[in-house]
């Protein structure tokens, strides 16, 4: 699995905003990824040194549709502590 893979896309929320200030990042992950490929992708992709991860599976939420009835996918969500002394994730800079 390469690095594009396992990570999928960066997690928008108003908890996730204010992490950036302290570089914490936060992530939607492929479900079979563990912490050590999870920190080898971050490094890998945005080129920056990982100090810290927590990952967590979100489970899916009860959606219906007139009286039909079915869950929205488990996902895993991983948040991403940089060191002091890394650069910060370009993408993020501009939302904060």
């Amino acid at each position: 699995m390469n690095s594009y893979d396992i990570i999928r896309r960066p997690v928008l929320t108003e908890k996730s905003y204010a992490g950036i200030p302290a570089k914490t990042y936060t992530f939607e992950v492929a479900k079979s990824a563990n912490k050590v490929e999870i920190k080898r992708a971050i490094e890998e992709i945005f080129g920056v040194k990982v100090e810290h991860i927590t990952t967590a599976t979100v489970k899916g939420k009860l959606r219906r549709q007139g009286r039909s009835q079915g869950y929205t996918p488990d996902w895993k969500k991983a948040t991403v502590r940089l060191t002091a002394d890394s650069k910060a994730i370009e993408f993020f800079e501009s939302l904060s």
